[in-house]
Order: C-alpha cells, then structure tokens, then sequence
C-alpha cells in the first residue's frame, strides 16, 4: 500500500494588503467616495462614509475629507449663484471645474492607497 503525506489544515487566508498598506476593497471604496462627487456632489460621498465610518479607517478618514469638500463646494455655489448671473457663469463654471480636477487627483491617491487633502477644504466634520 502506498503511503499518503499528511493533509495540511487549510485556513482562510487574510485580505491581501497592497501598496500603501490598504486592500483592494477599501482603496475602492476610498476612491469612489471622491469621484462619486463630480457626479452627485455630497451625497456619494455622505453615503459612503456613513456606511464604512465604523468598520474602515482609510475609509472613514477619505470619505470625511470628500464629503468636507463637497460640502464646501456646495457653499461656494450657494455664494456665487448670485454674481454668475451678472458674469455669464464664469464663477460657477469655474467650481464645476476646480471640483473635477480635485476629485480626481484624489481619487488616484486613493486608488494608489495614499492619503489626500484637499488643498481648498473647509473641515466641517472633524
């Protein structure tokens, strides 16, 4: 009779953590919690942050600084509405713009698992 080698156990393996020391998923969801702005403002990103807050911390720390600047961005619009009707929209172009290009320099950060701070952000939740 020939002999069998011995069974090893097999256990479930961890979440494999990549650059920057965070996993796949929570890259993903880091990354669209700041892209998600560009398309649905501070909603995407309120959503997120509201359901991985507790359980993430790359999570939570990216959706608090996406969903600060949303929120900032939507301030500056509520100021401009105004004056853009004496200026032909220029201002709120210009936000739509500032906010395309912020979100998505963030949005590779997070994807590369890197922190990112908005350089125009007023840090309304801490």
């Amino acid at each position: 009779m020939e002999e069998k080698p011995p069974v090893e156990s097999v256990e479930a393996k961890p979440p494999v953590a990549t650059e920057g020391g965070t996993e796949p998923d929570s890259r993903n969801m880091a990354l669209l919690a700041h892209l998600l702005g560009i398309f649905t403002g501070f909603l995407g990103a309120l959503i997120i942050w509201f359901l991985k807050k507790d359980t993430d911390p790359f999570v939570d720390k990216h959706g608090k600084e996406a969903l600060n600047f949303q929120l900032t961005v939507l301030i500056c619009h509520a100021i401009l509405i105004l004056p853009s009707f004496c200026v032909l929209f220029i201002p709120t172009l210009a936000i739509y713009v500032v906010n395309i290009i912020f979100c998505i320099l963030a949005t590779v950060a997070a994807n590369r698992g890197e922190d990112y701070r908005y350089p125009i952000n007023i840090r309304i939740i801490k």
